[in-house]
């Protein structure tokens, strides 16, 4: 609203009389501390002294380029302190060197001067990844310096972060910290993947400055008591700590047996003399704070990028390396359309949001090479303000804040808009994204504020993207209705990911993919299959009924009525939705269900997990699948929950609730009978038209779902939901029978269910008995040889003697392919599809051409 500024004497004058202090220390110093930070006063009880930074770009408008040499700087002395090197040690000292020389250059003339800069940038950016390292700054202050360091590094980076996340954003806390002298003391940390955290050896702590290293030791201790890690680095611009403060880090890492390195561009000491509260106070409550504005107030435009550039997913849920760099440049080409090509103008970013808006700062100044750029962002913290030569903070605007945090709103600042004399004629506001304008425009506002110092005012509205990936939902994506299902599913509708089943089965049995790197090609099911399917359904509709019925009943029961079903697509999909509609037709119980990927040899999709694990106790959730074969994706399931709550610390109950259990892999089941489910009989065309999941690494990156395909084309041969239809109407004719096997002593009652895994003992059997040696070509099942048949590369199929007249789509699909049935009197189960080993002959006959027509 207003410019604040004091009419006091010299306060640099004061602050000598009072012994209060900044000087260079006896210990090693890459740069003079005095290079880097200067002494203002502050209104907070806690705290009455700032040390305010020249090249941290926060309280002080900075050329983009030294706050950004400043991080990479920090971020090669971390890199030295984890791997040692005199090759290393040399390139710091240079690029310290140089970096001195441009401290000490004219920031607002110099035309080699941003040269210099942009080189020296570039020096310090040609860095090697490190994989077993995770990187944290501090809010507010040090979240752009985080994220340099991490740049630097090529490591992982998340802040620290006081939003009050809650609703969509909803992420799990990983541990939380007091900084005792701030305004607002408690930190959290909200990865969405726990185990980029607990899982790796080395943290880098980032902060702007040192002084007691209270913080820093209440983060490691609760860090470490979250995941124990071998090394913690500290990397600060600035290190203030007295010799007692350094012991008492070194004895928490002996005291948690681990290693603790301080890194500093600069170390110094600063002398506090007791009194120093009470005279701060005294002066500033002496303050005769002028309120005064522009002759003009400048005029607000705004510049609404919600549609033309990407989300940008927050840093307070953790990114990969570099994460920043890909949006900067977009927004910067937009923003070079709206702002004069000249003058002075001031990219204010806000309070966290720090990195991207510094990264696009930069991108701009190349775009805008006559221009004079500066950069820096509004703060919580009540600096006091003094018009004078040589105080750091001359003049100040003051606003309502536009953020929910945990302490509430509040009043927020924003420094130095009046510089060396200097006022901005221009000032680009960039909020954290998701901020609705009337947040930024509206009475008492930033933007409003902002104006009275004269400048026009830019506000440029970002996208927010969640921290999670959105779940997939029809009919955008897959057939079935949005109440019935949500997909935790990447959409990779435009890839090109299907190859002909012989190119698959070499690809998969030599080792050199995963079967769900790619997918099988779908095509339109032959009239004559299609008939098969319906008679097949038409004869089993109740059969699968009942067993939806008493499975649904088992996981009500177990759930305290009030699970969250999570099938694993696909096929285990049509059988979530059988039981949400069956929770609701018999108890009117409306049950979230979500459906999720799950690979063998990869398991269930980690980032689902995390998701799941953010919005659900994850007692509630219940995970579901069609059938079981030989039990392999029950083990993957149990593996993969066991990984996760290592890793992650979310403790899922690898239970998994099937409609027929024929391997005795489960103990939750409809029926033990292996027996044809219909679904079982196509492929996406009774599955929503969604492919089978894919995880491939080109398509499928670290904070994605897991993907798959949505055939819109074969939209005229779904059947999908009249599959449900046709079962969930004999749910009333089922009613009587599922009630009365529930409370029963019948083979399907409760104290019959252990598992004893006897079809894996079968399947072991099977393989050695005809030669194959390698169970995962072993499939047993109605269902599971279906799929041979439709995806793979078949060599033989088993058929038990009496069970001719159940699979009759199983004979016809091998007729057109041209396998051998075998008929086997004691076979445990109705039928077993044998994948073609490798050694033997692999290649596309056209009988496989035709079958594959179906």
């Amino acid at each position: 609203m207003t410019v604040a500024q004091s009419t006091l004497l010299d306060p640099a004058a004061s602050f000598t009389e009072w012994g209060f202090a900044v000087s260079p220390s006896s210990r090693p110093s890459l740069l003079p501390v005095t290079d880097l930070v200067d002494l203002a006063l502050r209104r907070n009880p806690k705290r009455s002294h700032l040390l305010v930074s020249r090249v941290l770009a926060k309280h002080v408008p900075t050329e983009p380029g030294i706050a950004v040499a400043a991080g990479l700087l920090l971020g090669m002395q971390v890199r030295h302190a984890l791997r040692p090197h005199a090759d290393t040690d040399t390139l710091v000292r240079d690029a310290a060197s140089r970096f001195h020389d441009l401290l000490a250059g004219e920031p607002w003339s110099n035309a080699n001067r941003a040269v210099a800069i942009a080189d020296l940038c570039r020096d310090l950016r040609c860095q090697p990844a490190s994989p077993d390292v995770a990187t944290i700054g501090y809010a507010e202050t040090a979240t752009g310096l985080g994220q340099l360091v991490a740049d630097s590094l090529g490591s992982y980076y998340i802040h620290s972060t006081r939003h009050a996340v809650t609703g969509p954003e909803a992420v799990r806390p990983y541990a939380a910290f007091e900084e005792s002298h701030s305004h607002a003391t408690y930190h959290q940390l909200l990865p969405t993947r726990h185990s980029a955290l607990s899982g790796v050896g080395t943290i880098v702590l980032v902060d702007d400055e040192l002084s007691t290293g209270a913080t820093i030791v209440n983060t490691i201790t609760a860090l470490h008591a979250t995941a124990p890690h071998r090394h913690y680095i500290v990397a600060s611009l600035i290190d203030l700590r007295p010799a007692a403060e350094r012991t008492r880090l070194d004895g928490l890492a002996a005291k948690l047996d681990c290693r603790i390195t301080v890194v500093s561009l600069a170390n110094g000491d600063i002398a506090l003399p007791g009194d120093l509260p009470a005279k701060a106070a005294s002066y500033v409550s002496h303050f005769a704070n002028e309120l005064v504005s522009a002759s003009k107030a400048g005029d607000v435009s705004v510049l609404d990028l919600t549609r033309s550039v990407d989300p940008i997913r927050s840093a307070r849920f953790g990114n990969s390396a570099r994460a920043t760099a890909s949006g900067a440049d977009r927004i910067a080409e937009e923003v070079a359309t709206v702002v004069p090509p000249t003058g002075r103008l001031l990219i204010l970013a806000t309070e966290e949001f720090m990195a991207l808006p510094l990264a696009m700062a930069c991108a701009l100044q190349q775009r805008l090479p006559r221009a004079s750029v500066r950069y820096s962002t509004s703060t919580r913290s009540p600096i006091a303000v003094i018009d004078r030569q040589g105080y750091p903070v001359r003049s100040a605007v003051s606003f309502d804040s536009h953020n929910a945090t945990t302490d509430g709103p509040g009043r927020r600042y924003a420094y130095n808009f009046n510089q060396a004399g200097q006022r901005f004629d221009h000032v680009l506001v960039l909020a954290e994204p998701g901020t609705q304008e009337a947040a930024l425009t509206g009475p008492g506002c930033l933007a409003e504020a902002v104006s009275m110092t004269g400048a026009s005012v830019h506000v440029v509205l970002l996208p927010a993207a969640p921290p999670f990936p959105t779940p997939g939902e029809g009919p955008s994506f897959g057939s079935y209705a949005a109440s019935e299902v949500r997909w935790l599913i990447k959409d990779l509708s435009f890839a090109e990911l299907e190859a002909p089943t012989a190119v698959r089965e070499t690809a998969i049995q030599s080792g050199r993919a995963n079967y769900a790197e790619s997918l099988p090609q779908e095509y339109e099911p032959s009239s004559e299959y299609e008939e098969l399917y319906k008679a097949a359904l038409s004869r089993s509709a109740s059969r699968v009924a009942c067993a939806v019925g008493r499975v649904t009943e088992q996981v009500l029961a177990l759930r305290a009525g009030a699970p969250v079903l999570v099938s694993l697509a696909r096929a285990g999909t049509p059988v979530g939705i059988l039981m949400k509609r069956w929770a609701a037709k018999v108890h009117c119980v409306d049950l979230p269900h979500y459906t999720a990927s799950i690979v063998r040899g990869v398991g269930i999709d980690q980032t689902a997990l995390s998701y799941l694990a953010s919005h659900y106790a994850p007692e509630r959730i219940m995970f579901v699948d069609g059938w079981t074969g030989k039990g392999a994706i029950a083990r993957e399931l149990e593996a993969a929950v066991a990984e996760f709550w290592r890793t992650d610390g979310a403790r899922f109950s690898p239970e998994l609730a099937v409609l027929a259990d024929p391997g005795h892999c489960s103990e939750i089941f409809g029926t033990r009978d292996d027996f044809l489910i219909p679904s079982a009989c196509l492929n996406s065309t009774v599955s929503g038209l969604v492919s089978r999941t894919v995880f491939n690494r080109d398509l499928v990156f670290d904070d994605d779902f897991h993907g798959a395909k949505y055939y819109r084309e074969l939209a005229s041969k779904d059947v999908s939901e009249a599959f449900l239809n046709t079962v969930s109407e004999r749910f009333a004719d089922v009613y009587d029978n599922v009630v009365t096997s529930a409370g029963a002593g019948t083979v399907e009652s409760v104290g019959d269910r252990s598992a004893d895994w006897s079809g894996w003992a079968a399947v072991e059997r099977i393989s050695k008995d005809f030669g194959i040696n390698n169970t995962n070509l072993v499939k047993p099942g109605v269902g599971e040889t279906t799929r041979v048949l439709l995806r793979r590369v078949p060599w033989k199929i088993l058929v038990r003697s009496t069970s001719r007249e159940d699979v009759q789509h199983v004979l016809l699909l091998a007729k057109l392919r041209d396998v051998d049935v075998e008929y086997v009197d004691d076979l445990p189960y109705t039928c077993v599809g044998l994948i073609h080993p490798l050694r033997r002959a692999v290649s596309m006959t056209d009988a496989d051409a035709k079958a594959e027509a179906l």
